[in-house]
């Protein structure tokens, strides 16, 4: 078993080489990967700030709430274009703002 850094799996996912980048892919078809926690938060903060920000924006501008957190979930949502489950009245704000899709009990 392997943890791997965000370093390594950017360059990765962009398709650069290098012998960490080989040694991932053998790792990964062996499945003997470990994805630790906070590198996954970290890989998700380089990539969805620009845009969760943009839509954060559009929210409290409106004078609603939008906690950082909230927009993340939400952003990472919209891209994958699957809906969210919740509780939290205040995602409707990312909804009406930005089209967030809700399943709401």
């Amino acid at each position: 078993m392997i943890a791997v850094d965000a370093s390594t799996w950017i360059a990765f996912f962009q398709g650069d080489s290098g012998e960490d980048v080989e040694l991932l892919d053998r790792a990964l078809e062996d499945r003997h990967v470990l994805l630790v926690p906070v590198v996954l938060t970290e890989m998700l903060i380089r990539i969805l700030p620009q845009r969760s920000g943009a839509m954060r924006v559009k929210v409290l501008s409106k004078r609603r709430k939008a906690r950082l957190g909230d927009a993340l979930i939400a952003q990472s949502c919209i891209d994958q274009g699957i809906p969210l489950l919740t509780r939290d009245r205040d995602f409707q704000a990312f909804a009406d703002a930005a089209g967030l899709d809700l399943v709401v009990n």
